[in-house]
């Protein structure tokens, strides 16, 4: 065990390295920066890589797990309407213990925090029930992401363009290191279910559904709310002059998101539990390794939210803020590029669908590639991003073109890429989008005295648009490669008989370990 935490812990490094250094490059020389904010960075980031380390294992040994043993034993219930309804409790109570959603919550002022959270919570649970309809009887994803999504931009000829961005942004954090793991691996389970020449397939899309409801939530929340009520926060770089202060400052901190992950893991934590005696009755040692897993897990996301919570969000603010003041601040653009490409590796969430995208494709999609192509869209998403922080530019401009090439390269690729490519929109999107490049718009957004609500915000929509083309592209030189346009045949998934072998011997391994 310790072997394997040593890798994992290897792996964050060499994800975070390169962002690192990136932000200590640009303290030393074109953004200057106080010793306090920069120290804090530092720490941050070693906490960071330390908490990545625990919280991949602890998704390896137990999130996934958890996933596929309750999909499996769902898929064998008789009764569609009691799956359905299993399936809208986990996916509410799984939003619901997802950190990033309490930061959407205090980006919207004027909606009340639990309002908000329980609206995208329902939002997520409706449409994860209707993921496994689609799972169930073999709808196409394309068609309901098409449907979907006019659906949204209908909305937004109503809605105060104060909700727009934050209600695109919340499509993102919502699918983030709690429920990426767990809804991925619950596909994986329900998969069975559907059709066996569709399983591999259909265990992809679901996140890429869940992605819709809160975004039709926030919107309908803008026909119900005053988008002007509120004020934006400033940010406020704590003073650090010695090591001591250091330690406060992460100390202050510490037992705050110690508490958040207590209360966003401890529902996931019963559900399993009350399932486990009902129903799954695993053996002592599965058992075991799962719950050793939810403590890995609990440390790591512990560690991680505090690093990038104290160390992350002053320094982003900072550079973002210098940047935008200095007399070339065009560079915004080709430095959010960089830092764009390089900040997706250190997605938690990231790594975790990478893997199982390489597993369930048998390695016809590599973890390799499905990095290439998010980096280079993380990328163009933040250099698109920082342009509209210079200009003012509307987010639906580049939202909808954006969509309507997505959707449109959804009917001409495999359909699995299709399925991988929108649940990677919404896994791109995750903490350190939300703690460090959210911050870093802002901090140039005040810095240019522009709107905060419509220029600064939707960076996260941004960053989930643009994956859905890169792999989507990618998909499609798949396809010329395999055989042109003649078909449209997927990459090659396992067959349904098949999935479930090496789930059953995944767990026979896990119990001699």
């Amino acid at each position: 065990m310790n072997k394997k935490l040593k890798e994992k812990i290897a792996e964050s490094l060499s994800a975070v390295l390169p962002i690192t250094v990136i932000v200590v490059a640009l303290c030393i020389t074109v953004t200057p920066m106080p010793l306090a904010p920069l120290t804090l960075f530092l720490a941050g980031a070693c906490l960071l890589i330390i908490g990545m380390g625990f919280f991949t294992l602890g998704a390896d040994m137990a999130m996934m797990p958890i996933g596929e043993h309750v999909g499996s034993r769902m898929a064998k219930f008789k009764k569609l309407g009691i799956i359905a309804l299993l399936c809208f409790f986990i996916g509410a109570i799984i939003t619901i213990a997802e950190p990033d959603l309490k930061v959407l919550a205090h980006q919207m002022p004027s909606v009340p925090d639990m309002v908000l959270i329980l609206s995208v919570a329902c939002g997520v649970g409706a449409f994860l029930a209707l993921s496994f309809l689609r799972t169930l009887f073999g709808w196409n994803l394309s068609t309901m992401l098409m449907v979907g999504y006019a659906v949204v931009f209908l909305l937004t000829l109503f809605v105060p363009q104060e909700f727009l961005a934050v209600a695109f942004d919340s499509g993102g954090v919502t699918t983030g290191p709690m429920t990426v793991p767990f809804i991925m691996a619950l596909g994986l389970g329900l998969a069975s279910i559907g059709k066996s020449e569709k399983a591999g397939t259909n265990s992809f899309g679901m996140i890429a559904l869940c992605s819709l409801g809160p975004i039709l939530a926030v919107l309908l929340l803008g026909l119900m709310y005053d988008a002007t009520a509120g004020s934006y926060t400033p940010f406020v770089i704590p003073e650090v002059n010695s090591t001591r202060d250091l330690g406060i400052e992460f100390g202050k901190a510490f037992p705050a998101y110690l508490l958040e992950v207590t209360e966003a893991l401890l529902p996931v934590l019963l559900f399993f539990l009350v399932f486990q005696i009902i129903f799954l009755r695993l053996r002592k040692k599965q058992l075991l390794k799962i719950l050793m897993g939810m403590v890995y897990t609990f440390i790591g996301l512990t560690l991680f939210l505090t690093g990038v919570n104290v160390g992350f969000m002053p320094v982003g603010n900072f550079i973002g803020a210098e940047l935008a003041s200095l007399p070339y601040n065009w560079i915004l653009v080709p430095l959010g590029m960089l830092i764009g490409y390089y900040i997706v590796k250190a997605e938690p969430a990231v790594l975790v669908l990478n893997k199982q995208v390489e597993d369930i494709t048998s390695g016809a999609i590599s973890q390799r590639m499905m990095m290439g192509g998010l980096s280079i869209g993380m990328a163009i998403s933040v250099g698109l991003s920082m342009l509209r922080v210079l200009t003012g530019l509307p987010l639906l401009a580049i939202l909808l073109p954006g969509y309507v090439l997505a959707l449109g390269l959804s009917f001409v690729v495999p359909p699995i890429f299709t399925a991988i490519a929108f649940d990677s929109g919404g896994v791109a999107s995750g903490p350190m989008t939300a703690t460090f490049l959210l911050p870093l718009a802002m901090g140039a957004c005040e810095s240019l005295g522009g709107n905060m609500l419509t220029d600064a915000f939707g960076i996260v929509a941004m960053v989930a648009m643009t994956p859905l083309i890169m792999i989507q592209l990618i998909g499609l030189v798949y396809r010329v490669k395999t055989g042109g346009f003649r078909s449209r045949k997927a990459a090659p998934p396992p067959k349904t008989g098949e999935t479930e072998e090496e789930i059953i011997s995944l767990d026979e391994e896990d119990v001699q370990l």
